[in-house]
C-alpha cells in the first residue's frame, strides 16, 4: 500500500524545496521479488490532489501519483561550490575594488595599507589578510606587521576569520578585537539574487574598468550610492549606502539590481559583499536576496608596544 501523506511526510508544504521521493514501478519486479522502486532526487515543482512534480538535477521534471510514493523527505541544499572556496581565496576575489592599494605577501598573508584614501580609512585596505601561514614564526609574522604599518604612518592592524587558529593565536599574542570590526562575508548566486531584486531602470550607473558606481537620485538630489567590481567571475559589492530619511524605500534593491544586472554582463556568476555583524537593516535586504554567510571576519589591534 502507498504511504498516506503523514506517513511520508511530503505535501504541499515542499513545493519549491529538495527532496527525495521513492516511488513504486507498477508491473515492475524487483531484485527481491517484490514491487520495484526507484528514487527521484530534485526540486518539488508542484503537488496537487493526484501528482508530485520533481525537477531533477538533469533531465526533465517527473511526474509522479501520490498513490505510487513509498516513501519521502526533505534534503539539504546541495552546498554551493561557491561556499567551499577556502575564505582565503574568497577574500582575494576583492583586489579590483581597490586597484591602487599596497599589497605585500608575508607568506600567505598579505599587508596592505590605501596610500591615498578618499573619506574614511577603511579598514580592509588598511589591514594584514591574516589568513593562512605567514612562512614565519608567529612573533617574527606580528612583528613584520608592526614594521610594516608604521613604515607608512599607519596603525598595525589583521583581518582574521573568527574562530580560526591565526584568531586564537594571535588573541593569545594579546591582540584584541577592533570595535565595530566583525563582518559577514556574504555569497550567493548572482542569477538567483537577481531574479529576488528585480529591476529597476531608474537608476543612475557609470563604468570605470572593471568597477562601477551606481547612484539613485530622488528630487535631483543623490539619496544612495553603490560600487561594485569583478574579479573573474565573482561580482564584489561594496558601499550600498542610502541616505537615513529615504531608507525603507526600496532604493538599496533598486541599486543592488542595478550592480547584479551589469555584474551578469560582465559575465560574474556569483556576487558577494561585507556587512558588519550588527547592521541589521542591511542584513535584512541581503537576506531576502538569499545571501548566505561564507565565513565571518574580524579586526585586531595588537597591544601597546
Amino acid at each position: 500500500m502507498p504511504a498516506t501523506g503523514p506517513a511520508h511526510g511530503l505535501g504541499p508544504h515542499v513545493v519549491g524545496k529538495r527532496v527525495v521521493v521513492r516511488r513504486r514501478l507498477p508491473g515492475e519486479t524487483g531484485p527481491s521479488g517484490g514491487p520495484a522502486m526507484t528514487d527521484v532526487l530534485g526540486i518539488c515543482l508542484s503537488w496537487d490532489g493526484t501528482t508530485c512534480v520533481v525537477a531533477p538535477e538533469s533531465g526533465p521534471p517527473v511526474a509522479i501519483p501520490l498513490d505510487l510514493i513509498v516513501t519521502g523527505k526533505l534534503v539539504p541544499p546541495r552546498a554551493s561550490i561557491r561556499q567551499r572556496v577556502s575564505p582565503r581565496e574568497a577574500e582575494r576575489h576583492s583586489l579590483p575594488l581597490w586597484p591602487l592599494v599596497e599589497r605585500v605577501r608575508l607568506g600567505e598573508w598579505e599587508l596592505r595599507t590605501d596610500p591615498a584614501p578618499v573619506g574614511r580609512l577603511l579598514k580592509r585596505t588598511n589591514s594584514c589578510l591574516a589568513f593562512g601561514d605567514p612562512g614565519m614564526p608567529l612573533p617574527a609574522a606580528t612583528a613584520a606587521v608592526r614594521d610594516f604599518y608604521a613604515s607608512r604612518g599607519r596603525d598595525p592592524m589583521a583581518q582574521v576569520e573568527i574562530g580560526a587558529d591565526v584568531d586564537s593565536a594571535l588573541t593569545g599574542l594579546g591582540w584584541t578585537p577592533v570595535p565595530g570590526g566583525d563582518a559577514h562575508f556574504l555569497l550567493t548566486s548572482l542569477a538567483h539574487a537577481s531574479r529576488l531584486a528585480g529591476s529597476d531602470v531608474d537608476v543612475e550607473i557609470a563604468e570605470d574598468g572593471p568597477r562601477v558606481r551606481v547612484v539613485r537620485v530622488v528630487d535631483g538630489r543623490e539619496v544612495g550610492s553603490g560600487q561594485a567590481a569583478v574579479d573573474r567571475d565573482w561580482l564584489g559589492v561594496h558601499g550600498l549606502v542610502v541616505e537615513p530619511d529615504h531608507r525603507g524605500q526600496g532604493h538599496a534593491t533598486a541599486m543592488m539590481a542595478a550592480l547584479l544586472e551589469w555584474g551578469a554582463e560582465q559575465g560574474a556568476t556569483a556576487v558577494w559583499l561585507h556587512v558588519e555583524t550588527d547592521n541589521e537593516a542591511a542584513l535584512s535586504l541581503y537576506d531576502a536576496l538569499d545571501f548566505r554567510i561564507h565565513h565571518t571576519n574580524r579586526y585586531l589591534s595588537p597591544p601597546a608596544s
